[in-house]
């Protein structure tokens, strides 16, 4: 039944009633409005327990919607992830949007990861949360983020390699003073500072000032 019933019975109604105004005594019209009647009241209550049901409906459907809990800026939850739409231990960051509408800036924990959701895509905890946080369930990385770890890795790579080419350089210079310093002894040239002499200690031959101009040419390679 609905309020096109209702129409056609109360027009039918009124013509009944207009029938019996010139013929009060007709017993098949007194009937039929009798039935009308019956039918007219009939409907009114279902239409009514109809409009009824239906403003529980929204009540109901409005409750649900309304979230349960209150969410603050440092709360800890789960929150689904757009990337695979799996859920995951969060933090919010912020809160936004209206009082009806809400709008939280999310981090995932373990990730730099940031989102902003309804809360909808936001709810508790498990009661055994903190068995959980041991071994968390690890998502899938994003390309940006897959990119910069790659990055990083390349970076470090890169430093390592300078220093071991510093290294190296160094030992190699190290070797070629160490194969001169040992020709020169062969040729009788004593290198000072070599056999814990000073370069600056003023000898007793004659040739006292060549041998320091010398072995100021040879700290000079040996600096070299």
């Amino acid at each position: 039944m609905d309020t096109t019933d209702l129409e056609t019975y109360q027009v039918q109604l009124s013509q009944v009633e207009l029938a019996l105004q010139t013929d009060t005594e007709n017993a098949g019209l007194l009937s039929l409005r009798s039935e009308l009647q019956e039918l007219i009241s009939l409907t009114q209550q279902s239409l009514a327990q109809a409009a009824s049901s239906s403003r529980t409906d929204a009540v109901r459907k409005t409750a649900n919607s309304t979230p349960s809990h209150t969410w603050t800026a440092g709360s800890d939850c789960l929150a689904k992830y757009s990337g695979d739409g799996n859920w995951y231990p969060a933090r919010i960051t912020s809160v936004g949007g209206s009082a009806e509408n809400p709008v939280y800036s999310i981090m995932f924990k373990g990730y730099n990861t940031t989102e902003l959701i309804k809360g909808s895509e936001i709810k508790a905890l498990p009661a055994n949360h903190q068995e959980k946080v041991s071994a968390p369930s690890k998502r899938k990385l994003t390309k940006a983020e897959d990119e910069e770890r790659d990055r990083k890795k390349k970076r470090n790579e890169k430093k390592l390699e300078v220093k071991a080419a510093k290294a190296k350089e160094q030992l190699a210079k190290q070797a070629t003073w160490q194969k001169f310093a040992k020709k020169s002894e062969k040729k009788g040239v004593h290198i000072a500072g070599v056999a814990g002499t000073s370069i600056f200690k003023t000898p007793d031959n004659p040739l006292g000032r060549g041998a320091y101009r010398f072995s100021l040419f040879e700290r000079r390679l040996l600096d070299f």
